[in-house]
């Protein structure tokens, strides 16, 4: 069959994971409907990865793990490991946050469902986190329009070390109280007042600012006014 070499080849390109002959053999079968002979897509399977030996390509395919992979070559890996170190680096913004954190605990949720709580659009922080592969569409939802269902991702899952979803926090952990932190808000001692300048200017201050209040007795000479008065 002509250029059965090139759907071979696409098929490696293609997988996300070390394809073995049996599974090149069974992808191609099933495409042209017609039987492949094992030493033949060996042979085929030989000469690509001869092709890739040149050093005019960057990558070849290796036999890892009982198959086929297209991998960089070993004198490119300080490059790659620089990208990945750099994007390693980049950090979800509080909005893909906080939507990462409503398709964590509401999952399997709708876009509308997310913009209920957030109030506002998510359609970028939603393909932010399709990206980062964090999240993963799972199906679609019952309803007007069968809007998509998104949920984490096994990517998630390893990112923030979690063996289940049950690992995730207890939302009840976060609802603190104000000022909780080990002691009752009537626990705490009374503010005193600030007091700005010197000690004496303040009491100088607050003792013009007081009236004066006459205390005096009244003596004797006074006893018979005030008889007269009442």
């Amino acid at each position: 069959m002509d250029n059965l070499q090139l759907y071979i080849e696409s098929l490696v390109f293609a997988s996300p994971k070390v394809l073995t002959q049996k599974d090149i053999k069974a992808a191609l079968e099933a495409h042209f409907d017609s039987k492949f002979k094992d030493k033949e897509l060996a042979e085929l399977l030989e000469a690509l990865t001869q092709k890739y030996v040149d050093d005019s390509y960057p990558f070849e395919i290796v036999q890892i793990s009982g198959g086929f992979q297209f991998m960089t070559k070993g004198a490119f890996y300080p490059l790659l490991g620089q990208h990945l170190k750099l994007e390693s680096k980049k950090k979800l913004s509080k909005a893909a946050m906080e939507t990462l954190a409503i398709i964590s605990y509401k999952q399997p949720t709708t876009k509308s469902g997310m913009e209920a709580i957030r109030g506002v659009n998510c359609d970028y922080s939603v393909q932010k986190l399709l990206d980062k592969e964090l999240i993963e569409i799972r199906g679609r939802a019952e309803g007007p329009g069968r809007p998509l269902l998104y949920g984490t991702s096994e990517k998630f899952m390893n990112h923030f070390g979690l063996k289940t979803l049950a690992d995730l926090p207890k939302v009840k952990e976060f609802a603190m109280g104000e000022n909780e932190i080990g002691l009752r808000t009537d626990d705490l001692p009374e503010p005193k007042p600030e007091i700005v300048g010197s000690e004496k200017e303040v009491m100088e201050i607050q003792e013009e600012d007081v009236p004066k209040i006459e205390t005096s007795m009244p003596g004797p000479a006074d006893q018979g006014r005030i008889d007269e008065e009442e």
